[in-house]
Formats: C-alpha cells, structure tokens, sequence
C-alpha cells in the first residue's frame, strides 16, 4: 500500500496563504473489526501498528451485523495484508481473516502535523521549517530567506498546531544594539510579548521583545547551577533576567548580578522576588567592566579579609555574552595591583573560577577560543585551567564554548603598561556584534520529527 496515501494532498504545493479546505484527502487504511467482549485482550496485540494520527482516534465503536464492537484502524506501511498482523495469537482469541479488511478514513487540516503541512506547501527542492524555539506562549523563530514568502501561513499553521501558542513571531533583524535585544516580527496572533517560562525548575518572567533570552542555553545553565552549593558566591557579570542568578540565589548562594540593560535588570530583580530569593541578592545595572572593578573588586576585597575564608565555600564568575565577554577579562588584570593587604600566598586560597563564554569560527574551534581568552589575560593559562567545555553549535565551522579557569596571583596583580587599549572607551562599551546566527534557537528549541 502505497504510505503516500498519508502526506497531506500535493495540490497545496506552493500555497502562500492558509487554505484548510485543500488539506481534505479521503484514503482507505487496513482495519480490524473486534467484539467488544474481546477488545481488551486484542488491543495490546496490535497496539504498535496502530494508525496514529492528529485528531484521530485509531480505535472507536462500530457496531457490525447487530454486534457491539470496535474498528481498529492501522498504520499502512507495516500493516499491508492480514498476514501482516500477529494472525496466530489473534486465532486464539477467535480473530480471523474475515475480520480484517479496508476501511475509507477522511483526514483534514487538523489531522496533518504542523511540520507535514509546511513541508507539503514548499517547493520540493527547498530547505523547510526545521526547528522553532519555544518561551511562554511564545513561539519564535528565524526564517531563511526562502521561507519568507510563506510566513504567514507557517505562521498560522504553528499557531494552530501548538498547544498553548498564543504569539508567532520571527526574528526581524540581528542583535545590533547596547541591549541585545532585537526586533520582532509579528507573524501571527496576539502582540503580546510579556511571557512566563520555566527552566530547570525556577520560574522565569521578562519581555521578550526587550531582553535577550536563549531557550537553547538551558542544559548550559544547569551545568553551572549544579556546580554551586549553599553558601557559595557567584558574580554573574552579564545577568539578563537571571537564568545562571536566580536559581543560584535559591540555592542559597550569596549572589551579586549585573546587567546594563535596565528591562533586564528589572525583571532580574522580579524573577529573584517571584522566586522568593531577593534576600540572597544584591542585583546591579551597570556596564559589566564597571561591576567588575567596583562590587566585584570590593567584595573579594571584603571575603579575603575575613579569617577563615578559604575552607568553606567556592566562588564562581559568570561571564555570558559570548560575543564579546572575552574582551572584559582585561578588568581583572593587575585589579589587586596596589592592595597589599591580601595575603595571595596563603595556602589554599579561595581564587575565583570564572567561567567565560565565546565564539569562534574556523576549523579548529577549541584551540581558537582559548587563544582570544589568553589573548585578553595577556597570559597563558596553565595549571589554573580548569576546561575549555563546548556548549553548541552556532552555525557552520562557529562553536560556543566555556573557558573555565581561576584567577591567581599573577593575574590580579600583573603590572598593566597604560596603552591605548587599556583606555579606549570602545573596548567598555557593549556594542552588540553579534550575527544572526546567534539567535537560532532549541533544552527548549523544539525540532520536527
């Protein structure tokens, strides 16, 4: 039988907008006819080879020569003749030949996933819609050039299939400003951007349109969460609303968070509030190398001059802005170089591990992004390398990763020669250059089966 019969019509091909009525299709499919006396003990026989379908029950009563019973609808492409079926444990239950037959199914819009009707509308030899993000009743996503003639209707389509989905948009233009937030382009539904998410188990609230936020950095943020135990510190350098923060602060970590976009720093201080963890806060809007000179550098300054600071609890430096975080490494260097009150050689001492996002592009990724970090400390790391861990793809030859290392000696207290580097304002500003490609979304990108 030919499995064709269970793609959407190929008359659709090439429709730009929305026509439910030419989704229509009528097909025959195997099925099998049991008494009702004996449904339960034959559905689990058949169970895998039932027809399973949007919006269609494979199993429903059929009442058949005055007899009760129930139509048991199969999937064609295994399920070709009677011989197909388990025949010699159905005998056993008095189900023959004669129960098996064809039946007409009538299959609509509702019945086709969403990913079968978009790939039934584009041209053949065309890339389709394989992936989406999803963020509250948001579903986001970043069209290609070539599916741009049909937005709307893929716009329509996931807002119908998606359960929940209120807001379709796609990504209107790149990350190009101080915020990194970028503009929306409603395809369909409400213009409704304030969401609720929820990630690893901690509740999230922002506006989309006006804060950055990954959904495919979920596995990411729970890596680092699970290295904090209570009482640790983390200095999150660029916070956003506060996926590494506020699940930090639950934990009972003492947390200082900063972020230069004021959207995200207020909604960086409400997800610590709805959270119920604002107490083991203290919440920054700053440009990221000022926090770093300033609370950073007085808060170290604070904990290493307590006795007994070393043996009871971790501290962590989180630095996500991936396209540029590696150029703010330079705020650490020679950041101690006049305090002579900080004993750096005390055993043990509790050196801040920082973990540090970047890019990089070309055939060998890993060694490419250590370097731009050794570049920016103007050392190499050695012994206090802790790992260069990948976290995703970006695009084709461009990786994400995460340079984890400890701070030491050497580094905040290197003698800084004042160059024009050092002084030139551009190298403190956030000019977001980030590609487009930054923006493909996927824990939460959801991908067509």
């Amino acid at each position: 039988m030919d499995c064709d019969l269970l793609k959407p019509p190929g008359e659709v091909r090439g429709m730009t907008v929305l026509t439910v009525e030419k989704f229509n299709k009528t097909i025959q499919v195997p099925r099998l006819w049991v008494p009702e006396e004996k449904s339960q003990r034959v559905l689990p026989l058949v169970k895998k080879l039932l027809l399973k379908m949007e919006k269609l029950k494979p199993v429903k009563p059929l009442k058949f020569n005055e007899q009760e019973g129930r139509e048991i609808l199969l999937h064609p492409q295994p399920v070709k003749s009677w011989h197909d079926l388990p025949t010699n444990d159905l005998e056993k239950h008095e189900i023959k030949e004669h129960n098996f037959g064809l039946t007409d199914v009538n299959l609509s819009y509702h019945n086709w996933r969403a990913d079968e009707i978009i790939k039934s509308v584009l041209p053949v030899d065309e890339e389709g819609l394989t992936s989406y993000s999803r963020i509250g009743h948001i579903v986001h996503l970043n069209l290609r050039d070539h599916l741009m003639a049909y937005k709307d209707l893929i716009g329509q389509v996931l807002l119908d299939k998606v359960a929940g989905c209120k807001t379709v948009v796609n990504k209107a233009a790149s990350i190009d400003n101080t915020y990194r937030n970028f503009q929306l382009d409603l395809l369909c539904g409400e213009a409704q951007y304030q969401v609720e998410t929820k990630e690893n188990s901690v509740f999230f609230e922002f506006d989309f349109s006006k804060v950055y936020w990954n959904p495919r950095l979920s596995t990411e943020h729970e890596r680092i969460v699970q290295l904090l135990k209570t009482d640790d510190v983390l200095y999150d350098v660029f916070a956003g609303v506060g996926p590494f923060a506020v699940p930090a602060a639950k934990k009972r970590c003492h947390v200082l968070a900063n972020d230069l976009n004021p959207e995200s720093y207020k909604w960086l201080q409400h997800n610590m509030k709805r959270n119920k963890c604002l107490s083991q806060a203290q919440v920054f809007n700053k440009d990221g190398r000022d926090f770093i000179l300033r609370e950073i550098r007085e808060d170290l300054l604070k904990r290493w001059q307590q006795p007994l600071n070393n043996s009871n609890y971790k501290i962590h430096i989180t630095m996500n802005l991936p396209a540029m975080a590696v150029e703010f490494l330079s705020a650490f260097r020679g950041i101690f170089e006049n305090d002579t009150s900080i004993d750096f050689s005390q055993e043990n001492f509790n050196f801040p591990l920082v973990h540090v996002y970047s890019f990089a592009k070309g055939s060998n990724t890993k060694e490419l992004v250590l370097k731009l970090v050794e570049d920016n400390l103007k050392m190499s790391l050695k012994d206090n390398l802790e790992g260069v861990h990948f976290v995703r793809n970006v695009a084709p030859n461009k990786d994400m990763y995460r340079v984890s290392f400890y701070l030491t000696e050497e580094i905040l207290k290197q003698t800084i020669v004042a160059t024009e580097e050092n002084t030139d304002k551009d190298a403190i500003k956030r000019k977001a250059e980030v590609d487009d490609d930054v923006l493909e979304n996927s824990k939460c990108k959801i991908k067509f089966s």
